[in-house]
């Protein structure tokens, strides 16, 4: 029988508004991978990379079929848009309901989702008979899978580790994400080549199946904790506007907030997109093998950078003014990739970007989880996310409609220092000691 660990001491009260460089530390410096040594999240970050993976396996999949059916640059667009639409839209709603509901059938029910949306496009692939509202409703679907499943795995992960290990296991999430998304068009290629898209996309739904499985009796979520705090109603957008609120009175956290929005809503990861372009202006022999090589730049500095930070090289503290630096050398790092025109240089630009990325992006999350009331910790990790990843929707007119008026060098330079230009605001505004009445 899986022993139930004790749960998390109690976090210290937030800081005063008055003091916005105070963080509540955990109760010891972690040991390097000292989340990996707890049993329930080594399946939590099993389940969750294989989830990962099968996400980008479908996208390689749906995106391949689906162009050589339509050629359709508008509903490429449209994957893009009800991707990270949802996230915009429904981030705090579901932040409430795991506040409320079990977060285990949360994330089962995203899984689930997830596993209709493959089984959809293995039906309509096998009969032939995709059209191009299935390919949206689908679409869609998909995206509201994703928040179901990311938001609610976030809260559960609190549950799973406590406060002395959430910085190592968040840090090795994203390490396990970057994986799944390194893995995930590998496989799919695999996968399409040897069984073809028809069944591949029916092999694809199986992946999901562990991480269902699991948290049938995972032995974590409000059942477990002792003394939870009392259970409030979800009230829709009244719940956007009561968690604003609740944030504001928590410095920290509203500059994690507006640092995450900024990145997303400035840079998001727009710039993936433009790679062909980027790929072809650097003229470094072939286009295609120079894409994937700047693709692979940009995730393998991201997953080198989690592996050498878990394993105890301690580059940068857990705090404010880290999370603030860290995300100016990442927008400092993307300007000069877009400047340049050298290819060598642009590889190593790019994968110090994704280095930053990954240093900045679990930094800022730990801090939001490290501060978050427990009562409404669904609620505040929703907001995040909803400025994280739902602001990214808007990120196409900042780099990509920009790029095609201007360049996309010229855009996401632009792009870059807008955003370094919000987080050297904010570095300002934290690292000035508040005025003495």
């Amino acid at each position: 029988m899986t022993k139930v660990p004790d749960p998390p001491a109690p976090l210290p009260a937030p800081a005063a508004p008055s003091d916005p460089s105070t963080l509540p530390r955990p109760p010891s410096s972690p040991a390097p991978f000292a989340a990996l040594r707890l049993p329930g999240f080594r399946a939590f970050l099993g389940t969750f990379m294989l989830t990962m993976m099968a996400d980008n396996i479908e996208h390689v999949m749906s995106y391949w079929v689906a162009f050589q059916k339509f050629h359709s640059s508008a509903l490429g667009g449209f994957a893009v848009v009800s991707h990270w639409l949802p996230y915009l839209v429904f981030s705090v709603p579901v932040g409430a309901l795991n506040d409320r509901l079990d977060s285990r059938r949360l994330i089962q029910t995203g899984a689930g989702l997830f596993m209709l949306v493959s089984l959809g496009w293995g039906y309509f692939f096998i009969t032939g008979t995709l059209q191009i509202w299935h390919a949206m409703v689908l679409l869609v679907l998909h995206g509201c899978a994703g928040v179901l499943w990311l938001i609610s795995s976030q809260v559960l992960l609190y549950d799973v580790v406590g406060a002395a290990a959430i910085e190592s296991a968040v840090r090795l999430n994203a390490t396990a994400r970057y994986l799944g998304m390194l893995a995930g068009p590998g496989v799919g290629s695999v996968i399409m080549r040897t069984m073809g898209p028809r069944h591949g996309m029916l092999l694809n739904a199986m992946f999901y199946l562990p991480l269902i499985l699991w948290l049938v009796r995972a032995p974590f979520g409000p059942k477990f904790r002792v003394g939870a705090p009392p259970r409030r109603a979800v009230r829709g957008l009244r719940d956007i506007l009561e968690t604003v609120r609740d944030v504001r009175q928590i410095p920290v956290l509203t500059g994690m907030i507006i640092l995450a929005g900024g990145a997303s809503f400035f840079i998001g990861n727009s710039y993936q997109a433009q790679m062909p372009a980027f790929a072809t202006d650097l003229g470094h022999g072939d286009p295609g093998a120079a894409y994937t090589a700047l693709l692979g730049a940009d995730a393998a500095g991201a997953l080198l950078g989690g592996l050498l930070l878990e394993s105890g090289r301690r580059f940068f503290r857990t705090e404010t003014t880290s999370a603030f630096r860290l995300a100016i050398l990442w927008a400092g790092a993307l300007a000069a990739f877009a400047l340049t025109r050298s290819y060598p240089l642009a590889l190593g630009f790019l994968f110090l970007a994704g280095f930053f990325e990954l240093s900045f992006g679990s930094m800022t999350q730990t801090i939001v989880q490290l501060h978050a009331p427990s009562a409404v910790r669904g609620r505040v990790l929703g907001l995040f996310n909803m400025a994280a990843a739902g602001l990214r929707a808007f990120s196409g007119l900042t780099v990509g409609i920009a790029g095609s008026l201007l360049t996309v060098h010229i855009s996401l330079a632009l792009a870059a220092g807008a955003f370094m230009t919000t987080a050297l605001v904010l570095l300002a505004r934290f690292r000035t000691p508040p005025a003495r009445p």
